[in-house]
């Protein structure tokens, strides 16, 4: 019998090529005075949203980094109260999403986001902020964006290889969606869906970046995986990339494709019904082997010693990981943990 709760979060969207043109008239909606946020790379697609804002663009903040840090929160939080802003917009993956959300949550900023990549982060009230080689999460409506303008077209830059894996970073929300403690009927449709649009994207924007249908289904894709991480809780898959990326300062969205199909295959025995929706949606027998393949199929990384972790440091991955663990269908515990992290540092078939 069916039995479940489910929340809907309050979010404005607008999908279309060319929704960066809406940046003005929907910023109207928010605030006055914006502060633009960017990384050090997308510099210039912050520059070009501050010129289209005009007299309404406060100025440019481009230091967001992954995971982050708190000193740069607290240097954007400085640069809000020095230039008077009331509101943020987000351009960029979830490293300038996640500064605007520190923002939020300490200045009640309200956040207009445009994505340029699938990390989905742009429709969760979830935020995280690194401090002293600890990366510390929290959910707070607060920091959820008013307005998110997905533009296909902002994508087009993105490298095949960056695509890829960015990608498999929403398609594990919707993976872990299924078989989260507050998984219900809408939200897993939601997540099946996303992982269909995925799954046959991603290599097909490899094989052709410049198709802006195989972009479009992409960033559809993630704006639904998106939707499933901020209505539902996540699992162990996320616990141990928020351990591996802030602790040992991974790569966010490679250490995403190494770790999920080895954390799909430790919940194989624990979520039947879950995996097998994974494997219908993927359109394989093996949920964990299909994840591993199409990881190969975009080029993205398989092992977690080709993206900088060393064997000296899965003890301290394990202890941290067991220290407080999410919810997780199959029990946490460090000799499986141990088995799971030294698969993936090698670039091990899942499970063995």
């Amino acid at each position: 019998m069916l039995s479940f709760a489910y929340e809907a979060l309050p979010a404005r969207v607008i999908f279309r090529a060319g929704a960066l043109e809406d940046l003005p008239h929907e910023l109207a909606r928010l605030g006055s005075r914006a502060l633009v946020l960017a990384t050090p790379e997308q510099r210039p697609l912050a520059e070009q949203a501050a010129g289209l804002l005009g007299s309404r663009a406060a100025g440019v903040f481009a230091e967001a980094r992954a995971h982050v840090p708190i000193e740069t929160a607290r240097a954007a939080s400085a640069e809000v109260r020095r230039l008077s802003a009331d509101c943020c917009v987000a351009v960029g993956g979830g490293s300038t999403t996640g500064l605007a959300k520190a923002l939020a949550l300490e200045l009640e900023l309200p956040i207009l986001a445009v994505p340029t990549t699938y990390a989905g982060s742009e429709m969760t009230p979830i935020w995280g902020i690194t401090e002293d080689g600890l990366k510390r999460t929290g959910r707070n409506p607060r920091v959820l964006p008013r307005t998110v303008l997905y533009d296909p077209l902002l994508t087009l830059s993105l490298a095949p290889a960056l695509s890829g894996t960015s990608g498999i970073n929403a398609l594990a929300h919707c993976v872990e969606g299924l078989y989260s403690e507050a998984a219900n009927p809408l939200t897993s449709l939601m997540a099946e869906e996303g992982i269909r649009a995925l799954s046959g994207s991603l290599p097909r924007i490899v094989r052709a970046p410049q198709s802006l249908e195989a972009r479009s289904e992409a960033l559809y894709g993630a704006w639904l995986g998106g939707a499933v991480l901020g209505a539902v809780g996540m699992a162990l898959h996320h616990k141990l990339c928020h351990v591996l990326g802030g602790t040992f300062d991974l790569p966010h969205a490679e250490t995403h494709a190494i770790i999920l199909p080895h954390a799909v295959a430790y919940n194989a025995a624990a979520a039947p019904q879950a995996l097998r929706r994974i494997a219908s949606a993927l359109g394989v027998e093996d949920p964990a082997q299909g994840l591993l393949e199409l990881a190969r199929a975009v080029g993205a990384p398989t092992a977690l010693k080709d993206i900088g972790m060393s064997r000296s440091a899965l003890e301290r991955a394990v202890e941290l990981a067991t220290a407080s663990p999410y919810f997780n269908p199959a029990p946490i515990r460090a000799d499986g943990l141990r088995r799971l992290l030294e698969n993936a540092l090698e670039g091990r078939r899942p499970g063995t």
